[in-house]
């Protein structure tokens, strides 16, 4: 198994590259393939994912931009999701957090 903490929308430089909600989950989604990556797994394998949001409408609002982010970098597998509002982040300019669990076989 491998236990992903929160992953932010920044790159690997740990810059934000927009402020867009959907921009900064494609983000957080492809630093999630590439940490699974490195341990020899890929996004087939994520069986739960976690999603901390900084503002609930900013969320509905963005959900068809994110849906097409989300299939483009994780692709046809739906883990169970949880979506939780939060008031803010450690990390200033950060719009969401996403940890994941994958289960490699």
């Amino acid at each position: 198994m491998i236990f992903l903490g929160g992953q932010v929308g920044w790159n690997a430089n740990e810059e934000f590259e927009t402020d867009d909600f959907a921009g900064q989950a494609r983000q957080a989604l492809s630093n999630i393939v590439a940490i699974l990556a490195a341990g020899n797994a890929r996004p087939e394998h994520i069986v739960r994912m976690t999603w901390f949001i900084g503002d609930k409408r900013e969320y509905l609002g963005s959900l068809a931009k994110l849906g097409e982010a989300y299939r483009e970098v994780i692709g046809r597998n739906f883990p169970v999701m949880s979506v939780i509002e939060v008031k803010g982040f450690i990390e200033d300019g950060a719009k969401l957090e996403i940890e994941a669990t994958a289960v490699v076989p």
